[in-house]
């Protein structure tokens, strides 16, 4: 091209390969070897994954967080040691529509997931430990209960039947007790995993956090005393985002962030 110089290929430049992960299969894609290849999404695949990604030269993986799916191949290949970086589904689309692809398959996200780790090095974090995502899957189940049991109580007033009045008071004895059996599960893992008990001790040190929100920052705020207060802020949600445009100061609001959090927060400060 006129008036460029093309840079000359590096032999240090790590080469990134995208994962497009289901419950089923791992739809992989290195475009510095133009190779594609799907696997499944045991353990069987998951050797044969590692194989052909050392084969390949590959040094860093891209994947999106889909849940629970990406768990078993995130550790497996960190375990192997191959960097691993976790995005954010809605990051991943929204790159995607910047590069112009509208259509949506798995291996065009697996490619376009080798792509954006090339464009922006998504930073590569150890997958979090058992003790972590055991009690992650707790905090959460307690937040759908309590969920649960706010709908039933609502539907509890505004019933006129007596059956079922007795019907919905049955359900929510249930709930009610589900909901004591989650809290004393939940304090056991945190009293039993040392980690997860130091930073219980600290985060109820803090005036109006109890037992409750500090369970759902421990679970879902992993990052809490390892970054700073700004990207803490704009974690949880809660930070004001900015909004100018030339000489226009528009309103900032908050935005993103993780709800569980958020909310958790906002019932320790109405405390």
């Amino acid at each position: 091209m006129q008036g460029k110089v093309l840079p000359e290929p590096n032999a240090m430049t790590a080469v990134y390969a995208g994962i497009d992960v289901c419950k089923e299969w791992l739809d992989v894609d290195v475009p510095a070897r133009t190779t594609r290849l799907r696997v499944s999404n045991d353990p069987c695949g998951r050797r044969r994954l590692k194989r052909e990604l050392a084969r390949l030269g590959v040094t860093r993986v891209v994947m999106e967080a889909t849940g629970k799916y990406h768990r078993a191949a995130q550790r497996s290949l960190h375990a192997a040691g191959f960097a691993v970086a976790l995005v954010d589904p809605l990051r991943a689309r929204l790159f995607a529509k910047a590069c112009g692809y509208l259509a949506k398959t798995d291996r065009i996200d697996a490619r376009l997931l080798a792509l954006m780790g090339e464009a922006l090095e998504p930073t590569a974090l150890p997958p979090p430990s058992e003790a972590l995502l055991d009690l992650q899957e707790l905090v959460n189940a307690r937040t759908a209960a309590t969920a649960e049991r706010t709908a039933l109580t609502n539907r509890r007033t505004a019933a006129q039947t007596a059956f079922l009045r007795a019907e919905l008071d049955r359900r929510l004895k249930a709930v009610k007790s589900h909901l004591e059996r989650l809290d004393t599960e939940i304090e056991k893992r945190i009293r039993t995993e040392p980690d997860l008990a130091r930073r219980y001790t600290i985060v109820t040190s803090i005036p109006g956090i109890g037992a409750v929100t500090a369970a759902v920052l421990i679970a879902n705020f992993a990052e809490l005393g390892a970054c700073s207060s700004k990207q803490a802020a704009m974690l949880a949600g809660v930070a004001p985002v900015a909004c100018e445009s030339g000489e226009r100061i528009g309103h900032r609001a908050i935005k993103g962030g993780r709800m569980s959090v958020r909310n958790a927060i906002y019932m320790a400060a109405l405390s």
